[in-house]
């Protein structure tokens, strides 16, 4: 029988925001990690990736729901469950030996014990000749090492890792990611269980035997996906690859479908729209167009193409998406017919597609250009639609909604802004 080491029952989390209201981060989530296993954990931002891990870790309480380590509850900090972070978070006065024995100390391991652990993990980690260094003294490669001896020395049955390797360059992360899963299934480390948050889905697809994918605000599990290939995995192999395209199909799906350009209704007023810069919408669909993509391409070679992380590219396609320029299915993204009109464009007839497109698919621009016409000066006071998105949005989603809204409105000339007096204004350029 396969040992559990954590699991969360409908665990539900929030936070209190700027105006005091609760804001939901997680919602009704289940979760299961048993001996032997990896496990990635991936969702665009506002997934709550980083405060389910915290859970976890017991550095959070969960508002609802049970959150339990080999079925006993976690109600704080865990011997057994040990986290490593995105920013190495050492104390910058301590030496390196002094930071990798923190846990243990705290454990109350005496001092010769705690030496011999260290000096083991040190050397396991690549780290022998530095016990005396300071973080200072290390590159950031080195000192997200000695993060990780810190999380494995104190024996922890459960390693969490947040976005460990993110804040590496591109070799040092897959050289260090690799070292761990090669001392993994050697079995040279004591884990017997890894939750790995990732933004990166290659990364993910080539360390974890099953990915879970957050859906966003709130957060919840929308899909619990198995790899069943042995490690180590080759990068470039026609599995590997396959698992790459299924997965960022899974991250691309859209939970509303976008209908025909008339049919509004398939996103609501209130829907959230994505943090998507028209430039770099520009940019996606100018190098889409060219070749050796000439209209469709791979996400992950795209990716790759425009030297920009797929978390900060998602929100591009959604938007691509939803105005009618592109289709995003199965790890694919391919430029419509209206697409390629655009791709070739001057920009002033870019900008006419792009506001006409705006008026007839996102009902939020829809309505405030109805409103603004509606209004004998042609003036809308912004507070009137924060007020309209509050209603069902908390007050921090509503406004950056509200700005992706005047953004994409200003540039498709459906209407102006006046930042200063905090109006919209009728534009006849968007009639």
């Amino acid at each position: 029988m396969t040992d559990t080491l954590l699991e969360l029952r409908d665990v539900t989390k929030s936070f209190r925001i700027g105006d005091g209201a609760p804001r939901k981060v997680l919602d009704h989530v289940d979760f299961k990690l048993v001996e032997g296993e990896i496990v990635a954990l991936l969702g665009k931002s506002g997934s709550g990736k980083s405060t389910l891990l915290r859970i976890m870790a017991g550095l959070l309480r969960a508002d609802s729901g049970s959150v339990a380590y080999r079925d006993r509850p976690i109600r704080g900090p865990v011997a057994g469950v040990s986290m490593v972070f995105q920013s190495f978070a050492l104390f910058p006065w301590l030496t390196v030996q002094q930071n990798v024995e923190l846990g243990l100390e705290a454990m109350g391991v005496d001092a010769d014990e705690r030496s011999k652990r260290s000096d083991s993990m040190l050397e396991l980690m690549g780290l022998a000749g530095f016990a005396g260094a300071l973080p200072r003294e290390l590159s950031g490669g080195m000192r997200q090492r000695v993060g990780i001896a810190r999380a494995l020395v104190t024996h922890a049955d459960v390693l969490l890792m947040d976005e460990a390797f993110s804040a590496l360059d591109v070799l040092t992360g897959e050289t260090l990611r690799d070292e761990i899963l090669e001392l993994w299934d050697d079995g040279r480390i004591p884990t017997k269980g890894m939750l790995v948050v990732s933004h990166n889905i290659e990364e993910a697809v080539m360390m974890a035997d099953r990915i879970v994918i957050l859906a966003s605000d709130p957060g919840r599990v929308r899909e619990d996906y198995a790899i069943d290939l042995p490690r180590p995995r080759d990068v470039d192999s026609r599995e590997v690859r396959a698992r790459i395209d299924e997965v960022y199909g899974l991250m691309t799906m859209r939970h509303v479908p976008v209908a025909a350009p008339a049919a509004t209704a398939a996103v609501a007023v209130d829907y959230r729209l994505p943090d998507a810069d028209v430039h770099r919408m520009e940019s996606v669909v100018e190098l889409l167009a060219a070749p050796p993509f000439d209209g469709r391409a791979d996400l992950p070679q795209l990716a790759e193409e425009a030297e920009v992380p797929d978390e900060e590219l998602f929100p591009t396609y959604e938007a691509l998406s939803l105005l009618g320029l592109a289709t995003v299915e199965k790890g694919d993204i391919a430029l419509t017919p209206l697409g390629r009109q655009y791709a070739e464009a001057e920009h002033t007839e870019r900008q006419a597609i792009f506001g006409q497109q705006l008026l007839a698919r996102v009902p939020l621009a829809a309505r405030i250009r109805h409103d603004l016409d509606a209004e004998p000066g042609g003036t809308l006071n912004e507070k009137r639609v924060l007020e309209l998105l509050e209603e069902s949005l908390d007050a921090e989603t509503a406004k950056r909604t509200l700005e992706t809204a005047i953004e994409w409105g200003r540039y498709g000339e459906a209407y102006e802004y006046d930042f200063n007096a905090g109006l919209l204004i009728r534009s006849d350029a968007g009639a």
